[in-house]
């Protein structure tokens, strides 16, 4: 057996376009490609940021009719960011800070789901 490759990591959201909408203004991903069934049950969309081989894939279903319940939120994505103090800002500013860190130097923004996702400066040690 040789190495893994991590290829995505797939979320399931409530609101798809609010969730787009999200991780571009945030992270900005982009839209790398997507999937639905002719009969539209299901939407699979994956996003980018056009540097890494590594995509986040949204996943929507039309019957679901309430948010997901994440109950304790354990899970989390990281990201890293090479100005973490303008990331910062931003995301601040778009009101979307959950936890942050400052002993540790990372913080924690969350998307409309509750989905959160770790940011820390680049070449951080963590």
């Amino acid at each position: 057996m040789g190495a893994f490759t991590w290829l995505h990591a797939n979320l399931t959201v409530f609101d798809l376009e609010k969730s787009l909408d999200f991780y571009k203004k945030a992270l900005d991903l982009e839209i790398v490609r997507e999937y639905a069934p002719e009969d539209g049950s299901f939407k699979l969309v994956y996003l980018g940021d056009k540097t890494t081989p590594f995509q986040l894939e949204l996943t929507w279903l039309r019957d679901r009719e309430k948010p997901y319940n994440l109950g304790d939120n354990e899970i989390h994505l990281a990201l890293s960011v090479k100005d973490y103090e303008a990331a910062l800002a931003k995301h601040r500013e778009m009101g979307c800070v959950v936890f942050e860190n400052t002993e540790m130097g990372i913080y924690f923004i969350a998307d409309p789901d509750g989905y959160w996702t770790e940011i820390l400066p680049e070449n951080h040690s963590l």
